[in-house]
């Protein structure tokens, strides 16, 4: 039915009244302009120590959700990124590294990238770390804006891998194998762990990526395994973190707020940071890795 139609049978209808209304459709539509809530920026850190490694850590800050992210803030930096792209940096934070020892070491302002990972930082050290399971580590970071973050991360124990192996399917389709590693629990602490497999160097994306909590399987071995996704020839290179119960937290909040961004059904995610003042994460990273070629 035409247009020219539809309103000629309305008209037969209505006695000409749905003229006039569908001529008044077109005042319906109205621009609106919705204020928006002041917006305070804050400090967002990102430090990984481990130990026998140079301290780096990554200091930021956070923008309005609907930011375009043209604008330089005062006392920033803009890096640029091999992709083309740009990352604002505050160039007037002072940051400190509290040893156990409760040596106080400042950090260096000194952006760059990790040529092997590829993840850009703001401040670096000048002495690899000693850290061993239980000792104390603290951050404070703080600009000339009145902003003070601060943190404290305690070095969990090491779990070692007991085990990795695959297997190939048995079916028709038997060039893809699943991945299996294995550990075992202490069963005297609640623990928690993230488990990464990298296919060739591990400075690429991960292929499995998960966090586990020991509540199903708490002083009992535990095996992760994979689908069947892995084929012949390729490296795979396990890595098990043991981690503590804030950087878990962490770790989900982050993945919750992915999730729930752009998802009108899904409520807000705040992030559950490890830090005080501001957000991010302050944390010790402890790790085991293993290697095999799928043969």
């Amino acid at each position: 039915m035409t247009a020219n139609s539809l309103i000629s049978f309305i008209s037969k209808l209505t006695g000409g009244v749905g003229l006039g209304l569908l001529a008044a459709c077109g005042s319906f539509q109205k621009d609106i302009n919705v204020p928006l809530p002041t917006y305070t920026n804050e400090l967002v850190a990102e430090c990984y120590l481990q130990n026998g490694q140079v301290p780096r850590l990554t200091i930021t800050e956070s923008v309005p959700y609907l930011d375009n992210g043209q604008a330089v803030a005062a006392g920033s930096v803009v890096l640029p990124l091999p992709n083309g792209q740009q990352v604002q940096l505050p160039a007037d934070v002072s940051v400190k590294l509290t040893l156990p020892s409760g040596q106080v070491v400042p950090l260096q302002f000194k952006p760059g990238l990790d040529a092997i990972t590829g993840k850009y930082y703001t401040h670096v050290g000048t002495t690899p770390l000693a850290a061993a399971a239980g000792q104390q580590f603290g951050l404070d970071a703080q600009d000339t804006r009145g902003r003070h973050l601060t943190g404290t991360a305690v070095v969990p124990t090491f779990i070692p891998i007991d085990s990795v192996k695959y297997k190939f399917n048995s079916s028709a389709d038997s060039s893809r194998a699943y991945f299996l590693t294995k550990w075992t629990d202490p069963g005297a602490t609640t623990d928690y762990y993230r488990i990464m497999l990298h296919k060739g160097r591990p400075s690429n994306n991960s292929e499995t990526d998960s966090d586990i909590s020991d509540r199903l399987f708490n002083g009992s071995p535990y095996a992760q395994v994979t689908r069947y996704r892995f084929h012949r020839n390729d490296t795979i290179t396990a890595t098990l973190y043991h981690v503590d119960s804030l950087y878990y937290s962490f770790r989900q909040s982050t993945r919750d707020a992915r999730n729930a961004n752009g998802n009108p059904f899904s409520q807000p995610s705040a992030i559950h940071s490890t830090v005080k003042g501001g957000i991010g994460v302050f944390t010790v990273l402890v790790s085991d890795k293993r290697t095999l070629i799928l043969k």
